[in-house]
């Protein structure tokens, strides 16, 4: 019944948009406007999202605020986190309006929510009534959906439009949404700007730290976490918080400090292994741009980036060969292979990908199992060297045709490193034997 109702009508008709809404305010009318009783942050952008809601509910929670967040990643009340199964940055009404209940329930007073373009045109965030709204950046996304990005970032203004009349509207200065959304009009607006806000830029495997300019002062910012563009994000959180709730710079820096990142976010695995192993959710070729390149800016001289990239199917083909080309460009050692088909042709999707791969510029490979791949991969990796293993982030499961099957990259990479620990350490100790052998062997014959 419902297939023969999507084919019929449209993602953009009338009769779907209504169908979405009134579902909507079934959702929060069956668990009592729940919203009412939370002060709510919205955030929405491409890509940083998850991250950002992470920083805000850490800020949050730290300073003594009761706060729970939704995000693609994770569903979390207080200091209570679980994954998010549906891989949805919004999931259905009836789960958000469930989710928000129960924070309520949990004696929380404040919800980070990380809000999608689907969501917003779909009504599926509709009676969450926001007091803060926030973006991150706008890049190509979606567009097999939006059609153009004036529509996409029309999508985004939503958040803003909905927010209560005493909102706060927190605005990107450097970001091409910045023009529109000023527009969008709001009783208060904060505004922020990496590229004029921080200096001193520095990385590492594992942190990062910036001056940044804040309130007319300087202020040292840092994070312990991977990944410059971290930075751009902890800006985000910052205007978010501090000013509109009852906490200040100081507190919010130092809880900053203190923040561990999202699982699947830049999540650094480590089993031991000579080399550095990273997990992230990178799909758009901005975020390939910036995460390949923070990840350079941290590796010793002579060492090499080594990218498992691929693509989702069923959206924005062209962005394919954009993120092939980009990791060629970027990465010493490149492998495509197979991500979250869904009804496509994973061969296909794969090939064109690879369409955009500069085989001049880096050392190349198809694989189209995805475990297959990544242990192709980490037997490449040589000391020093990092490894970054793109797309799938904290995912539990992966999209095929056949619907949904169990994957978990970040058990998979400790499983494989493991493996690769045992077998380096039984070569060892067979070579210790041999060497026991002969000396024996040795002394007798003297």
């Amino acid at each position: 019944m419902i297939m023969i109702f999507k084919k019929f009508f449209k993602q953009h008709s009338l009769v779907r948009l209504l169908w979405h809404r009134l579902k909507a305010d079934l959702a929060a009318l069956s668990y009592g406007f729940p919203a009412r009783k939370l002060t709510v942050i919205g955030i929405t952008g491409t890509d940083g999202k998850t991250t950002t809601v992470g920083m805000i509910v850490h800020i949050l929670n730290e300073c003594g605020i009761q706060a729970g967040a939704l995000s693609t990643a994770f569903f979390q009340a207080k200091d209570q986190i679980t994954f998010n199964a549906t891989q949805k940055t919004s999931p259905s009404p009836f789960a958000i309006q469930k989710f928000l209940a129960e924070l309520v329930k949990h004696g929380c007073t404040h919800a980070v929510i990380e809000c999608s373009s689907h969501g917003l045109i779909q009504g599926r965030l509709n009676h969450t009534y926001p007091l803060v709204a926030g973006i991150t950046n706008i890049s190509e996304e979606h567009l097999d959906y939006h059609g153009t990005m004036d529509e996409y970032i029309r999508a985004k203004a939503l958040l803003f439009r909905m927010l209560r009349k005493n909102g706060t509207k927190v605005l990107n200065r450097d970001d091409r949404s910045f023009a529109y959304l000023r527009t969008v009009p709001t009783k208060n607006s904060a505004i922020y700007s990496p590229a004029h806000q921080l200096k001193d830029v520095r990385g590492t495997s594992a942190s990062c730290r910036a001056v940044a300019h804040i309130d007319g002062t300087d202020h040292e910012l840092a994070l312990s976490i991977p990944g410059i563009f971290n930075l751009n994000n902890a800006l985000c959180a910052i205007c978010c918080t501090v000013g509109i709730f009852d906490l200040s710079l100081e507190q919010a820096l130092q809880a900053l400090q203190r923040y561990k990142g999202v699982p699947g976010r830049m999540e650094k695995i480590d089993c031991g292994q000579p080399f550095d192993v990273y997990v992230d959710f990178t799909v758009t070729p901005q975020a390939y741009q910036a995460t390949l390149t923070a990840l350079r800016s941290t590796l010793p001289h002579g060492k090499r980036l080594l990218t498992l990239t691929g693509s989702c199917g069923d959206r924005m083909r062209e962005k394919r060969p954009m993120v092939g080309k980009i990791c060629s460009e970027l990465s010493d050692v490149v492998v495509v292979t197979n991500e979250d088909p869904y009804t496509e042709d994973p061969q296909k999707i794969i090939d064109e990908v690879w369409a955009g791969v500069d085989q001049n510029k880096t050392e190349a490979h198809k694989i189209f199992d995805r475990r297959d791949a990544i242990k192709f991969i980490f037997s490449k990796a040589q000391p020093g060297d990092a490894v970054i293993l793109c797309a799938k982030g904290s995912d539990t499961t992966m999209w095929t045709a056949e619907g949904q099957i169990p994957w978990n990259e970040r058990e998979i990479a400790r499983e494989l490193l493991k493996q690769i620990a045992q077998s380096r350490e039984q070569k060892a100790n067979d070579g210790n034997t041999l060497l026991t052998s002969i000396m024996k062997t040795a002394r007798k014959n003297s």
